[in-house]
């Protein structure tokens, strides 16, 4: 077997989940439990492309006359980013994460994962199942050519050693709807600041606040936003977000596309859990480094 034909089956970033994640997320009175819908009604993506059309000049016009409902979740993100740029330097997490790619809801990915956001690096260390146990990413800006290093966990695919694969490449995206360099709590709340300032200037949006929510026991608030009828301006008929109540960032995520018929549940796209969050580890250049004693990167 040659390292081409090895890479794709390895580095596709695909784990199960060691503990389902409904089971970690709740609100006061009811629990959301995980959507994963029959299979996604062509036009009816995250970017609104065949959606039934923009919101017209009349309703953009009447929601800059009054503060629009998604101000306030906009500001909370705005501090929450400022306080993420001003107060964590880095930090650790076990990191969950389900993805819809090509129509295909895939299974929950698990992994143990360091952040620091100066030089941006990211160490990844799958957890689960037993197929990629010990697969191991590393990515810095400005380092190893710009390139992702990952190495199979075990089995044939080991025997290829560590690949080094341009982020954006086909084999470094199979089975990911973002690359690496996306990845983050201060990725995630840039991205939601972007977006909630781009549908600022439509209408057609709901917003609602729930104090109380948990994420694997951390009170949060969550915020849902809601669009109604699906538009091309819009990338998502519902989203929400849970935001850490003591650290100030979002360590849930999750994305519905609208339901594919009328009165049916909207269809799950995507959802990013942070759990175990600790900030501020002090990691050095040795912890995104492959070199590392504890790492299994097979380089010295």
């Amino acid at each position: 077997m040659t390292a081409a034909q090895a890479m794709p089956d390895f580095f596709r970033l695909s784990v199960t989940a060691v503990v389902a994640v409904a089971t970690v997320v709740a609100l006061p009175g009811f629990a959301f439990s995980q959507q994963a819908g029959a299979e996604q009604v062509p036009g009816l993506i995250p970017q609104g492309g065949g959606a039934i059309g923009n919101a017209n000049a009349d309703e953009a016009a009447a929601a800059a006359t009054a503060e629009h409902p998604l101000e306030p979740a906009l500001k909370i993100a705005q501090q929450g980013l400022a306080n993420i740029d001003a107060m964590i330097q880095d930090y650790s997490a076990t990191m969950v994460k389900r993805e819809r790619i090509d129509g295909v809801l895939g299974e929950h990915e698990y992994m143990f994962c360091k952040v620091r956001h100066e030089p941006f690096s990211v160490y990844l260390s799958f957890l689960a199942p037993e197929a990629v146990k010990g697969q191991e990413v590393i990515y810095v800006t400005g380092q190893n050519d710009d390139n992702i290093l990952a190495h199979a966990g075990s089995g044939v695919r080991a025997m290829v050693g560590m690949v080094s694969l341009k982020p954006s490449s086909m084999l470094a995206m199979q089975g990911n709807r973002y690359p690496i360099t996306e990845l983050g709590v201060e990725n995630l709340t840039r991205r939601l600041v972007e977006v909630a300032e781009h549908d600022k200037q439509f209408g057609e949006c709901e917003v609602n606040f729930f104090p109380g929510a948990k994420v694997n026991g951390r009170i949060c608030t969550c915020i849902q936003v809601t669009h109604p009828v699906p538009r091309r301006n819009f990338r998502f008929h519902l989203a929400r977000v849970f935001i850490d109540d003591e650290l100030k960032i979002p360590v849930r995520y999750e994305a519905y596309d609208w339901p594919q018929e009328t009165g049916g549940q909207p269809v799950l796209m995507e959802e990013y859990t942070y759990m175990n969050v600790q900030v501020n580890q002090g990691f050095a250049d040795i912890d995104f480094d492959p070199r590392n004693p504890g790492y299994k990167f097979g380089v010295k």
